[in-house]
């Protein structure tokens, strides 16, 4: 099992005491990484090195959160809550895995990888951000106990109507696409306050066939016009029982309902921080329950749904939707664009568009989940991310062999002898140059996939 974590200046956050502790960490997960190349080694000690990583971790935490403390730091809370759900939820999921599989060398790559990967982004984010060096994605994202009691209730509700046994896979959802996936939006607002407030509820289109159409005694394996308005009402009520764990939206009714295609979903995600986002299992498919509150609403690219209108716009939906998914399993392959900067993602995504299924992510550990959630054909990944860089998810992606053979593209800004002898080095797909026109990245991607798919220089 290949791989390496590879410590690196932009890992230091300033603070002597946390970084000391997170180097310390990487060489772990390193030795780990060798250690399970040594077939020899019983499972036995396969187990007490990571039990030795999960101990050290733990400690690390405490000492972390007692500094913290010290310094009197603003997001104590919510940091907190970040090492209680890897150490509370990640952490026990692997280990019940490796037990289920017999410690299998697929089930401790799949735990050295996560680690690698939570460690790798959890470093350079929050943590990065107790010393003022970065910002948190997640400023805006309700209080631990309010968060903890929306999922309670979101969980009950569904083995409630469902019988479902779900299970929350991400606090931070970032709106990567799961299958094929419907895409509800709700407005609720007063006469009085200017304040609205959003929740979209994304579903795995087997969900609702799996639930709703079941509980209806329908037996398709596509939606229709009658399953997706059963759907759009269950899903209002479900709302409604959630939102009143919301106290500041208590008084709130809803003002208006729409159903989005995912890049006016995914719009969301790339220029407002969201309150809530959380993504389950549901064990018949992925559910995402997500919250924004803002005064100044932005108006859906969607036509509001009303009772006056409701079977014409919900037929007129489901018609476009199977238009664009018949388009794109025939035509479009998918092109997974990553870089930190929203004017690139935006303009590549606009440049590709109309012949490619394209999907964006702000950053490498965001990347991850894209390619996990929904395997694309290329990912154009960017060199010079400041978080987790290009470098980084390669090397974890091609450490997993599910995900190995995925191509990749390096997109870089910089074209001097040395950058290039790196990116070369790397062995990627190929690497494209920012500063290229429009119509010369668009052909040599073009080219990649209609041609040989020979190295892109």
């Amino acid at each position: 099992m290949e791989g390496q974590l590879v410590w690196k200046d932009e890992y230091n956050i300033g603070i002597d005491i946390i970084d000391k502790e997170h180097e310390r960490l990487f060489k772990i997960i390193n030795k780990l990484f060798r250690f399970t190349d040594e077939k020899s080694k019983s499972q036995w000690a396969c187990q007490e090195g990571i039990k030795f990583f999960k101990d050290h971790a733990a400690k690390h935490f405490t000492e972390e959160e007692g500094y913290m403390e010290a310094v009197g730091y603003e997001r104590l809370a919510a940091h907190r809550h970040i090492h209680q759900e890897f150490r509370e939820r990640t952490l026990p999921a692997l280990e019940a895995e490796l037990e289920q599989t017999d410690y299998s060398a697929d089930a401790v790559g799949h735990f050295l990888g996560v680690c690698a990967g939570w460690l790798i982004g959890h470093t350079l984010m929050e943590d990065r951000a107790i010393a003022g060096k970065s910002r948190s994605r997640w400023m805006e994202l309700l209080s631990e106990k309010e968060q903890e009691e929306m999922k309670e209730v979101i969980l009950q509700l569904m083995y409630d109507l469902f019988r479902l046994e779900a299970s929350v896979i991400s606090e931070t959802y970032g709106g990567e696409r799961f299958g094929k996936g419907i895409y509800h939006r709700l407005v609720y607002g007063t006469d009085q306050e200017e304040e609205k407030w959003e929740i979209f509820l994304v579903f795995e289109e087997k969900l609702l066939l799996n639930t709703v159409g079941k509980a209806m005694g329908i037996k398709t394996n596509k939606l229709n016009t009658i399953l997706m308005n059963a759907a759009r009402y269950t899903a209002r009520q479900f709302a409604g029982c959630v939102k009143e764990h919301l106290p500041d939206m208590e008084g709130y009714e809803l003002k208006e309902e729409n159903l989005l295609t995912y890049e006016e979903f995914q719009d969301v995600f790339e220029h407002e921080k969201l309150q809530v986002s959380l993504l389950f299992d549901t064990g018949e498919g992925y559910f995402a329950y997500c919250v924004l509150a803002r005064r100044s609403m932005k108006k859906a690219g969607a036509a509001p749904i009303g009772s006056d209108n409701a079977l014409a716009e919900v037929e007129k939906y489901l018609m476009k939707r199977e238009d664009h998914l018949k388009k794109e399993s025939r035509l479009k392959k998918k092109v997974l664009v990553v870089d930190d900067s929203i004017t690139i993602r935006q303009g590549i995504r606009k440049l590709l568009a109309d012949d490619y299924d394209v999907a964006l992510a702000p950053s490498g550990t965001a990347a991850i989940r894209c390619v996990i959630l929904d395997r694309p054909d290329l990912v154009l990944l960017d060199y010079e991310m400041p978080v987790c860089d290009g470098q980084q998810v390669l090397e974890m992606l091609r450490s997993e062999e599910a995900l190995a053979d995925i191509p990749i593209i390096f997109l870089t800004g910089k074209t001097d002898p040395e950058t290039v002898r790196r990116l070369v080095a790397l062995k990627p797909d190929g690497y494209l140059v920012k500063c290229l026109k429009p119509s010369q990245i668009k052909q040599k991607i073009d080219d990649y996939f209609e041609r040989d798919r020979s190295p892109m220089r």
